[in-house]
């Protein structure tokens, strides 16, 4: 049976719709996640700056504070006094490692070295005339310093602070984020030397900020690759939660493909493109063989699959429910049909369309017949219900009060296939019934089985009997024609006469 209008996928294709459906969710959940962790670092190396910047203005405080304690000393000898003092700033001042004089631009007295130190001052090797990050001094070469210069006319005192507090600071104010201390055209780094290269430019969460007090800024960054690394560190129950959910995804997917395949699906995205057709098939006087009806039939004419047998998909459209509304959208494609041609038809055709137990589980079957006629004159067709057997009807109230209103609504109803049935026999008893359709097993067997021969004219016995009309089907031989007419059969219907074809061929033929 046919499941989707494009038939069912293959199964690479089935497999490859689950992985997608599996993998989406983790990709957007690992998107969202380095969307997160990219945020969160940004928000980290921004902290970082920050305080970088803070302890780097309270150590350049101290020493500004020593510079401005040693300043009113520039200029006078450098005596056991003044070199007192310049060692006490040392002592007393964290983060300080040296102090010095200078006078008209030249350092003449040192807390290291006393008066034996004299050198001269360019003062462009400092930014703004204040701060410089040199590369050591005779004393320490490799060893950074930052020096803070206070000056006033040709007076000036020096601070510095030793590279090691500077590269403590770098290491050990974050975990994640490298820092850069620069000065003027030299920059500093966690290795510890002085770099008078262009600073280094972070590949993940770069920032930089400048001192609002001094001529310095610092910048904080990762190298490539980090947010991983931190999502790897901080995400692994995430990741697995995503790998959850894909598989989840994936085996709803799995799911939804095979259940949107399922036959019962197909069948209403079926009678929601109206791919459900009419086919009538003659019905033909006994005695006459002149036309009196035709019996309309469903077909479902797939897109893909061409016309597809009822046996395929009406049991299923009965257990399902579907038959229901599957049997009203017949009945309004028949109506529309033959209503145009309704005069060329003759008075009293008849029309039968086969119904089943789901159809007697309330009255809307009524209203459903009442729509029908109403598209006719009065006498210009004969609705006729035939009760097909593959569910048994049971003879309830609302039954009852069915088969009553649809016979004040001048509605015939037949037995279709009597004798093979759940209850022939018990509906003759319970329901009333207007005629009794003969199995063509039973017609088949015309000449060929005695016994099934005898049953066949009990059958039509009984029919007289109870004053119920007959109609023989599948009558294919003229045999068979003449035995059921002699026999008194009022109406014959079978492929001698003409097979189910589609209302143009219908019309046609009738013609």
């Amino acid at each position: 049976m046919p499941l989707t209008i494009k038939g069912p996928r293959k199964r690479t294709a089935r497999y490859l719709i689950t992985a997608l459906c599996g993998l989406l969710p983790i990709l957007l959940g690992v998107v969202i996640l380095y969307m997160q962790a990219q945020r969160t670092l940004e928000q980290s190396t921004e902290q970082t700056a920050v305080e970088a910047v803070r302890q780097f203005d309270l150590m350049l405080d101290n020493t500004a504070l020593a510079a401005q304690a040693l300043l009113p000393l520039a200029g006078n000898d450098c005596d056991n006094a003044a070199q007192l003092a310049l060692r006490e700033q040392v002592t007393r001042r964290p983060f300080v490692r040296a102090t010095t004089l200078s006078w008209q631009k030249t350092i003449y007295c040192s807390s290291l070295f006393g008066d034996a130190y004299v050198s001269p001052v360019n003062p462009d090797d400092y930014v703004n005339g204040r701060l410089w990050l040199m590369n050591g001094n005779p004393v320490t070469p490799d060893t950074a310093l930052l020096v803070y210069r206070l000056v006033d006319g040709d007076k000036a005192a020096f601070a510095s602070i030793d590279g090691y507090h500077l590269t403590n600071a770098l290491r050990l104010i974050s975990r994640y984020a490298d820092l850069v201390l620069q000065v003027g055209p030299n920059w500093l780094g966690s290795d510890g030397k002085v770099h008078a290269t262009p600073p280094p430019v972070f590949a993940v969460a770069h920032h930089q900020l400048g001192s609002q007090r001094y001529a310095y800024s610092v910048e904080a960054g990762m190298p490539e690759g980090e947010v991983w690394r931190y999502m790897e560190a901080r995400y692994p129950a995430l990741f697995s939660l995503l790998v959850f959910f894909g598989v989840l995804a994936g085996v709803l997917a799995h799911w939804l493909q095979k259940r949107s395949s399922a036959p019962t699906h197909e069948l209403q995205r079926a009678l929601g493109a109206n791919e459900f057709v009419a086919y009538y098939q003659p019905v033909v006087r006994g005695d006459t063989r002149q036309w009196a009806g035709c019996e309309v039939l469903m077909r479902w004419q797939h897109p893909k699959e061409g016309l597809v047998r009822p046996d395929l998909f009406i049991p299923l459209a009965e257990h399902s429910g579907l038959i229901v509304p599957m049997t009203r959208a017949l009945m309004r494609q028949v109506a529309t049909q033959l209503a145009p041609h309704a005069a060329r038809l003759g008075d009293n055709f008849h029309v039968g369309i086969n119904i089943t137990a789901r159809h007697c589980q309330d009255l809307e079957l009524v209203q459903d017949c009442r729509e029908f006629l109403a598209a006719f004159k009065p006498g210009q067709v004969l609705l006729t219900l035939e009760l097909t057997e593959r569910e048994l009807i049971e003879p309830t109230d609302v039954t009852r009060q069915l088969f009553q209103a649809l016979h004040e609504l001048g509605v015939l109803i037949a037995i279709d296939d009597f004798g093979t049935g759940h209850s022939s026999l018990g509906y003759l008893r319970n329901f009333n019934v207007d005629y009794l359709k003969i199995d063509q097993s039973f017609v088949a067997m015309i000449g060929v089985d005695a016994l099934s021969r005898h049953i066949l004219d009990s059958i039509i016995e009984l029919s007289g009997k109870l004053d119920l009309g007959i109609v023989a089907e599948g009558v294919e031989t003229q045999e068979q024609c003449d035995y059921l007419a002699a026999q008194g059969v009022d109406f014959l219907q079978g492929y001698l006469f003409g097979r189910p074809v589609p209302f143009d061929a219908f019309i046609k033929s009738l013609q």
